[in-house]
């Protein structure tokens, strides 16, 4: 089993911070990257056989697809300003110039494409927006690429976790092809923390043991699940900001919670 923690790596010579594969992931559909750009710098890939949503994590950009020609995306410098991200989906078999206008932490998500769905900028506009929880299991979501929206692969959302609360929780899976009950996704987290000196602690874990991982994920360190639950705790002074990127063969999120923690759910706790 690869390591579940990819530490982040400043961009002293290159602008690549995370890169994730699936062959370095050891699964089937998940690819993330996430570049941090200069002004005036540029990034530009060819898509190939993956669908791929760019995600401004911070900053203003202009980008241009086969069919796209955007000038100046993007509305806040730190994803805790708590905007809602600018994002733009690209088809396979297609390619991307970014240029940055600002300082840009762009993440590029990437899973399998099969055509038929046209590129697109997606604005804070596009994108609906959800508390979920109770009591210190208390967190918000945007809802970047969810599964009401055209892709083929990809889901993509950020939460916003505040001090003291957990997030991903109660304790979830999604690692069974079994629709509607379940759905196999792989999933990545890139954690970003509030103040950047702090972390939080993410667990990945199977009931049958073979996966029992707890981390202290820093600020920009991405967390691979493969199978099994995951849940977030924060710590007080910081706050968590997540990206998350899931894909699998069947691009619906069906999950099951956890028996022993599925109470945190009831009116028993919180009110």
């Amino acid at each position: 089993m690869p390591e579940l923690l990819s530490k982040y790596r400043a961009p002293e010579t290159e602008t690549c911070t995370q890169e994730i594969s699936p062959e370095s992931a050891g699964w089937k559909y998940v690819g993330f990257e996430v570049f941090e750009l200069k002004a005036g710098e540029v990034l530009s890939q060819q898509t190939e056989d993956k669908e791929v949503c760019l995600v401004l994590v911070g900053g203003k950009a202009n980008v241009k697809s086969k069919t796209l020609d955007l000038n100046n995306i993007g509305d806040r410098m730190s994803p805790f300003e708590r905007k809602k991200p600018y994002a733009v989906y690209l088809p396979n078999d297609d390619e991307f110039t970014l240029t940055a206008n600002t300082d840009v932490e762009v993440a590029v998500c990437k899973a399998p494409g099969k055509g038929g769905v046209k590129a697109r900028l997606i604005t804070p506009g596009d994108i609906g927006s959800e508390s979920r929880g109770k009591g210190f299991n208390k967190r918000h979501v945007h809802n970047i690429l969810p599964e009401t929206e055209p892709a083929d692969s990809l889901l993509v959302v950020e939460v916003y976790t505040d001090e003291g609360n957990t997030s991903s929780y109660p304790s979830h899976k999604h690692d069974q092809d079994n629709a509607p009950h379940e759905t196999y996704l792989e999933e990545t987290y890139y954690h970003r923390i509030d103040p950047p000196q702090g972390f939080v602690f993410q667990r990945v874990y199977t009931e049958d043991g073979e996966i029992d991982e707890s981390m202290a994920a820093y600020n920009k360190d991405v967390v691979m699940v493969p199978k099994g639950y995951h849940p977030v705790a924060t710590l007080a002074g910081y706050n968590s900001y997540y990206l998350n990127v899931m894909a699998g063969p069947d691009r619906r999120w069906c999950f099951v919670w956890e028996d022993a923690h599925n109470w945190v759910n009831s009116p028993a706790y919180g009110e």
